[in-house]
């Protein structure tokens, strides 16, 4: 009898709790859906959510929900902030942070695997409404990091932005390349295999097109949508630009990584493994050929590379991507002679001038910073005057690459700043009129 009453008192306080968690999500859904909510609502929702996650014998259902209300919090909070301030950049960085963004992706991704397995849409269409809202803030929030030398942290957000929609992997791809940049080897190798493992390789097109009020080349999402603007008068000079495979270059971090590890025959391992998977990809072929430069094995170096141009000896891609590699390398003379091939086959192939252009003037800052240092003696004075004869010749030399390569892409500011200084130091003051006059 005792123990009868035992059970049942327990199935009381069970079913008591049951209904009080119940009580508490119904309360947090109520308060989730108004349009704004006012200081009170904003406590009431912060002390119910912290009363129902201290909870437990939640069930698995609800625990998506409360992990959902959790998540949301942050984004909560800032629309609260900028209600009050439309201009608080603050609470955008307080708000969205890489930890608050894997929460928010964490969360989000939750109730939409648990709604479509219930086949139940409670918050789906809001979930997916709110990534596409707040994706854009979350990805200046990210180039920010960026801007400012935090690439780890730049590498994060975009990383998080990836866990948030999984459709974008370009975002992943620059979390790699940042992770990279900020020299956190390990993280970058998790990306890196990630990447790996969804055989993402960044190929397509982009669609541009100039804005004839801002005169700024401007990038369309579709090819449609561009063609609509420059129909509707508002741009023009359309123009396509193929975004080549980043296969190659995400194999080849992935080996250098392997590589600065000490982990060199894995690196050999893992550009063996995926030629097998793809023996035609040159920008492959390019990075064994770049690995085994990193080791000192020039005649395999040599063997690729000669593989890689019997492939494809028109390749303007190919040719170009020579270029750089010999260029990373130390070797100027073969580099500047692929990026002239490049140029042969596709006469206007922008970043094979501009690349050949920057690789003729690569002693410039060493050059001006010995002619600031000099002083006023005689033989000062006549190394400041070699020196100046050897800028001279060098600038000559590269402003043809230069000007060619602002013809192809006219509104480009980088070109134009280095035409500008060329121009000035070889005293060719009417084509620095001109171009001065554009800016």
């Amino acid at each position: 009898m005792k123990v009868k009453y035992f059970v049942l008192a327990s199935s009381l306080m069970l079913s008591a709790a049951t209904f009080a968690q119940k009580d508490e999500l119904k309360t947090l859904k109520k308060l989730y859906a108004k349009d704004e909510l006012s200081a009170s609502d904003m406590s009431e929702y912060k002390s119910t959510l912290n009363k129902v996650s201290a909870m437990t014998g939640l069930a698995e259902q609800d625990m998506v929900y409360v992990n959902f209300y959790k998540s949301m919090l942050p984004i909560l909070e800032m629309n609260d902030a900028m209600a009050k301030n439309p201009n608080d950049v603050q609470a955008v960085a307080k708000n969205f942070t890489p930890t608050t963004i894997n929460t928010l992706a964490k969360g989000l991704n939750e109730v939409l695997e648990f709604e479509k397995k219930s086949g139940k849409k409670i918050y789906t269409d809001d979930i997916n409404e709110t990534i596409g809202s707040f994706k854009p803030m979350m990805m200046q929030v990210a180039y920010a990091y960026n801007d400012g030398g935090k690439f780890t942290e730049s590498a994060k957000v975009f990383e998080a932005v990836y866990k948030l929609d999984s459709k974008d992997t370009t975002s992943l791809f620059n979390a790699s390349v940042l992770a990279m940049q900020g020299k956190d080897y390990d993280y970058a190798l998790t990306l890196l295999e990630e990447l790996k493992r969804i055989k993402y390789t960044g190929e397509g097109t982009n669609y541009l097109a100039v804005n004839k009020t801002t005169k700024q080349e401007e990038t369309f999402p579709d090819k449609n949508q561009r063609d609509l603007f420059v129909k509707s008068g508002s741009h023009e000079k359309p123009r396509d630009e193929k975004i080549p495979s980043k296969k190659g270059e995400i194999y080849k971090n992935y080996a250098l990584i392997l590589v600065e590890k000490g982990k060199t025959e894995e690196a050999k391992k893992a550009i063996a493994e995926a030629r097998q998977q793809d023996p035609d990809d040159t920008g492959l072929i390019i990075t064994e050929a770049n690995l085994y430069y990193q080791t000192k094995d020039m005649e395999s170096y040599k063997r690729l590379i000669n593989e890689a141009l019997a492939k494809k000896p028109n390749d303007a891609d190919m040719l170009f991507n020579l270029g750089v590699v010999s260029s990373n390398t130390g070797d100027a003379v073969a580099a500047k002679k692929y990026y002239e091939k490049a140029i042969a086959v596709d006469p206007k192939y922008f970043n094979a001038y501009n690349n050949l252009g920057l690789l003729i003037i690569a002693d410039d800052q060493k050059l001006v910073k010995e002619m600031n240092s000099l002083g006023m003696s005689a033989k000062e004075a006549k190394r400041y005057d070699e020196l100046k004869a050897k800028r001279q010749k060098m600038l000559a030399e590269a402003v043809p690459h230069f000007e060619k390569a602002l013809e192809l892409q006219p509104q480009n500011e980088g070109v134009k700043s280095l035409l500008l200084g060329a121009y000035q130091f070889l005293e060719m003051d009417a084509k620095y009129k001109a171009l001065k006059a554009k800016k």
